[in-house]
């Protein structure tokens, strides 16, 4: 187990900004970042990071947290996964205890699968430089590509020997058990028992995770053998979807989110030519189709993709239905070609740096441009195919989500094609008007596959549809982190007997923290918060500040259980989410509760109280009605109190109030 002064170390070092920067794409808000949430497919910027705080909000999905929090939720770590990637990225030493059985045995599956797939890399990539073997065919190969050492090393290229067993035999001499030889598919246990590396005599690139974990492989055949596949690649499992990850996009984050565009290709070496060359941001769909995915993987980083094809003409068309792809995800597309008999790796090996840059930028296209000059040679002088393929560019207009975008390039097509925008606009309203068409017919029929379903209400639900408990509840925890710290002068009432021996209420002013007016409060009421999760942070605050004389955001969220973290977040982080409706430049000013705090805590204090006491009326009328025989009185007079209570409250507050039921 890692040792408490490792993650004290940890919390204290790690910068929030720093690491979420490494994911998603940030602007400066004010004295915060937003950016758009990783965690949703959306078009405005919902996620908001908070430096002075250090915790994030991603109002869109709910989750929020600590730096940890985050590349838990984003990454899938356990805890301790992301404890070790935060001190692997600002070079903190690790100590641990030992780890007892049980703890071993603890370890899932998932990350069983992880520690083999890493395995794996690490003796592919040492049979790649140290063995005679290795050297030999798979260095040879990777040097007549021109891959430098510093490249190979970068990408962890590794190769896989000749022999059969070669790797799952060492792998189980290391203690990796073959269940999970198996399910990473490194493994392929035969019939009889006998175990086959799924990988033998090719030379290995990792496919790895956003974080750098490494998710699967790709292995090339070096020999000519037509009875075999070229590239082979990892099943399908637990931690490796192909449809969900992209090659090389460990390498070219940083350099997408600073460059705020992303250069997509198909092959590996594709990629490592062009890292090589200094094109930093670019990345691989590795072979297959393009993916919604993948491309919302990219949407993370940049909203803008650079497609690189290559200058075989039938390879264009055939690749080419991915740009509706990226249109209908809302981001701008780009088209740049090579030369006839080029490729991205060919062209970067041969070709300077600055050339490179200079052709990537100077001939890269405006997919109109580019379908445009793709298809027009084909269609030449003939009506019927130069209308298909005006048909075939307003469809990809029809998939821009923003309506702006599509008219702009209505006016561009419409230039190019020398035709009028009036009959492009009637067909872009036709396609759209389909869409539409097509996801109600889809709708209709979910429903009406639902129709003969009965589902019983909850009364309780229908007659009360705003929860007022919970909203009240709430706001006590609301008030409790944004200004419990806080030192208040709160109006009391003290009773005082004048020399006729009358009492009388005192006004008089006191000064406590806010905290501890809430604390004594609500234990002078003998209430607790009903919501579990409510009482949970409320109990788990409470203690925190018992054991700690100032509230310290991070150092409070370093402790906070994970489930209760969304929802404190959701609290601490609600100037954050005025910023994102940008009321100001509206005309729109929002009232800040810090006007006003004692106030605030006050009327709380006694709505809560007011609900309350609703209640025990309602119990009480209740009784009245089911006795209607016994002697009522002492009830009555109970019903009486309450009342003249709630009078009690209405006038403190200032306003008449009205009961809830």
């Amino acid at each position: 187990m890692i040792s408490k002064a490792t993650i004290d170390t940890v919390f204290e070092t790690a910068r929030l900004e720093e690491v979420i920067g490494d994911f998603v794409q940030l602007k400066r808000a004010g004295s915060n970042l937003k950016g758009l949430s990783p965690f949703s497919n959306e078009r405005s910027p919902s996620f908001m990071v908070s430096p002075v705080k250090q915790i994030w909000k991603d109002f869109s999905s709910g989750k929020g947290g600590n730096v940890v929090a985050f590349l838990m939720e984003h990454e899938h770590f356990t805890y301790p996964e992301a404890i070790r990637y935060l001190a692997k990225k600002y070079n903190i030493e690790i100590e641990e205890t030992l780890k007892t059985d049980e703890e071993k045995a603890a370890l899932d599956n998932r990350e069983s699968m992880f520690l083999v797939s890493e395995y794996a890399q690490k003796y592919f990539h040492d049979i790649l430089l140290n063995s005679e073997e290795g050297r030999a065919i798979g260095l040879s190969y990777f040097k007549e590509r021109g891959f430098k050492r510093e490249t190979i090393e970068k990408f962890a290229l590794g190769y896989s020997p000749e022999i059969w067993d070669a790797f799952s035999k060492e792998a189980l001499g290391k203690g990796y058990k073959l269940q999970f030889l198996g399910s990473t598919g490194l493994t392929i246990v035969r019939e009889d028992g006998r175990t086959v590396d799924r990988f033998r005599h090719r030379v290995m690139f990792p496919i790895q995770s956003m974080s750098g974990r490494v998710l699967g492989f790709g292995g090339r055949i070096l020999t000519n053998d037509k009875k075999v596949a070229k590239y082979l690649n990892s099943p399908e499992s637990e931690i490796y979807h192909k449809s969900k990850v992209l090659y090389g996009i460990f390498q070219a984050k940083q350099a997408i989110a600073k460059l705020d565009n992303c250069y997509l290709v198909e092959g590996y070496t594709d990629v490592i030519q062009l890292h090589q060359a200094g094109i930093e941001n670019v990345v691989s769909s590795s072979g297959t189709a393009l993916t919604p995915d993948q491309i919302r993987l990219i949407s993370r980083l940049t909203k803008n993709i650079t497609v690189l094809f290559d200058g075989d003409a039938a390879g264009l068309r055939a690749s080419i239905r991915g740009i509706d792809l990226i249109l209908e995800e809302g981001m701008n597309v780009k088209v740049c070609t090579f030369p006839e008999g080029d490729d991205p790796d060919s062209f970067a090996r041969k070709t300077p740096h600055g050339e490179l840059v200079d052709y990537l930028e100077n001939n890269a296209k405006d997919f109109i441009q580019f379908k445009a000059g793709l298809l027009v040679d084909e269609a030449q002088n003939d009506p019927v195919k130069k209308a298909g393929l005006i048909r075939d560019m307003v469809t990809s207009i029809s998939k821009i989500p923003d309506r702006i975008q599509r008219e702009i390039y209505i006016q561009e097509c419409s230039r190019i094609m020398d035709i009028s925008e009036q009959v492009l606009i009637s067909t872009l309203a036709q396609l759209v008007q389909k869409d539409i068409d097509d996801a109600g017919k889809k709708l209709k029929a979910e429903q009406k596959d639902k129709a003969f379903e009965v589902v019983r209400p909850d009364s309780e639900e229908v007659q009360q549809k705003v929860d007022v408990l919970y909203e009240l509840e709430r706001k006590i925890l609301e008030i409790l982190l944004l200004y419990g710290h806080k030192v208040e002068e709160f109006d009391d009432v003290v009773f005082e007997t004048n020399e006729e021996g009358e009492i009388k209420e005192i006004g008089i002013k006191r000064e406590a923290k806010v905290l501890d007016r809430i604390f004594l409060s609500l234990q002078e009421d003998e209430t607790e918060l009903a919501n579990p999760l409510f009482k949970g942070i409320f109990d788990n605050l409470m203690a925190y500040c018992q054991h700690n004389e100032e509230f310290v955001v991070d150092q409070y969220m370093a402790q906070l259980p994970p489930e209760f973290a969304p929802e404190v977040t959701d609290i601490l982080m609600v100037d954050e989410r005025e910023q994102l409706h940008n009321w100001e430049s509206q005309n729109i000013v929002v009232k800040l509760k810090d006007q006003s705090i004692a106030q605030y805590v006050s009327e709380t204090i006694l709505t809560l109280r007011w609900f309350l006491v609703d209640r025990i009326i309602n119990d009480l009328k209740n009784e009245l009605s089911r006795e209607t025989d016994a002697d009522n009185s002492e009830v009555l007079s109970m019903a009486m109190d309450y009342y003249a209570l709630i009078g009690s409250f209405s006038k403190k507050l200032g306003r008449v109030m009205t009961r809830y039921s």
